[in-house]
């Protein structure tokens, strides 16, 4: 008579928040690189002479890359695995990375943060499924939302690395090695989280790694208005506010006097407020419901915030806030309510397209706002040259209203999803 094998035991509860770590600072060092741009614009514009045109497109470089990585990083996570995925993807942000560093010329550094983002946003995919792995039927929204934590941490070192590694910023070379020893971590987390993972295997029961955001065509017809709302919303407040980020600390210096330093501090009030502030709207959304009223509370407070930069005499404290505030409600209202509007077996290909569409959003934007810096002669010697790109963006935040409304109006209504009734328990 055979005996039972015993099942194996689930890791321990220490285990997975050490996989966590691991996780959560390679999503650190990805966030640093492409956030590290926004202070070094000035450095850039000075000793190398880029234009605004340039330096928005070195983001737009990130983006464009980005919008053609998502349609095959989730394949390339499902057919190799995610422990080979993160390491490679990390390879790939690192490479990218260092040609970034390596050459004054505009174009060779144009091609390195298109690397960067192909390996970064694909990073992103196979960090998303891997967390899910692990903390699936457990702790999955929290550690999610440490992940997230984490990662701005290194936006926030990055709009303040002027303070604290000051000494990088006397060469326009300075910040971007800073930057590479941070993207570092995007190959030291993947190894050592694959050494745990190896032996977790051994030891372990674990769970499947979570769906990859991969789009497949056929599910695209399952996607119905209210959806495409929420892709106009997640465009409009990340085409406005990162594209403004790259932008900012100049703006700042030249429009109002400020240094690079301080720029750069003013820069990371949206990055704290989204910190600490998406948990709290996340938890409010789930108790209470509301969710499309509060994206309208988003938008309208977004609204007014670049006119007060360009109009109102009011400290900088004040629309940076605003802007901090705003923006929470993307992480913890928009992308969440994805999944009460589609079919679950759709779900993979409605974040994939979601984040396809906002990188192209993003790269227009980035582009569109350095070419009409240039136009309006934008500079120390001409601050009101910045006001098209404010008027662009306030335009932005009208689109979004209307984008807002439409949808509470449908959700409020017979074809609703539930956005503004349903709650957790």
């Amino acid at each position: 008579m055979s005996q039972s094998v015993p099942a194996a035991p689930e890791p321990s509860k220490m285990y997975r928040w050490i996989v966590l770590f691991w996780l959560s600072i390679t999503m650190m060092g990805n966030y640093f690189f492409y956030d590290v741009l926004e202070p070094l614009a000035d450095v850039l514009r000075n000793q190398l002479h880029f234009s605004n045109e340039n330096i928005g497109f070195l983001n737009t470089a990130y983006s464009g890359a980005a919008f053609f990585t998502v349609v095959i990083g989730g394949f390339v996570v499902d057919r190799i695995g995610v422990r080979r995925a993160l390491l490679l993807f990390g390879i790939v942000s690192l490479a990218g990375a260092a040609l970034t560093a390596a050459s004054p010329i505009f174009a060779v550094m144009a091609i390195g943060r298109g690397l960067f983002g192909m390996g970064a946003e694909s990073l992103i995919i196979a960090i998303t499924a891997a967390v899910a792995k692990w903390f699936k039927g457990k702790e999955l929204s929290f550690a999610l939302g440490l992940n997230l934590m984490l990662a701005r941490l290194g936006t926030w070192l990055a709009q303040n690395s002027p303070s604290w590694a000051h000494f990088a910023f006397d060469h326009w070379r300075g910040p971007w090695l800073v930057g590479v020893c941070f993207v570092s971590l995007c190959v030291i987390g993947p190894t050592l989280y694959g050494i745990m993972e190896k032996r977790a295997e051994n030891h372990y029961a674990l769970g499947a790694a979570g769906e990859s955001d991969k789009i497949v065509p056929s599910d695209v017809k399952n996607l119905g208005l209210s959806y495409w709302y929420l892709v106009g919303l997640c465009v409009v407040f990340y085409s406005a506010i990162f594209s403004f980020q790259t932008f900012g600390v100049t703006y700042f210096k030249d429009a109002h006097g400020a240094t690079i330093d301080r720029g750069g501090f003013l820069l990371s009030i949206i990055t704290a407020s989204t910190m600490f502030g998406t948990p709290i709207v996340g938890l409010f959304s789930d108790k209470m419901g509301r969710r499309a009223t509060m994206m309208c509370l988003g938008v309208l407070i977004l609204l007014p915030v670049f006119l007060m930069l360009g109009y109102a005499h009011v400290s900088l404290f004040v629309p940076m806030a605003m802007l901090g505030f705003a923006f929470t409600f993307v992480p913890a209202i928009i992308w969440p309510s994805v999944a009460y509007i589609v079919p679950s077996r759709a779900l993979g290909t409605a974040l994939g397209l979601m984040t396809m569409i906002q990188n192209a959003g993003m790269a227009a934007m980035n582009a569109g706002l350095g070419k009409a810096n240039d136009m309006a002669h934008a500079g120390p010697a001409n601050p009101a040259g910045y006001l098209p790109m404010l008027h662009i963006l306030t335009v932005m935040g009208l689109i979004g209203a209307l984008l807002a409304f439409l949808l509470r109006q449908r959700e409020v209504g017979p074809h609703g999803h539930g956005l503004e009734t349903i709650t957790a328990g």
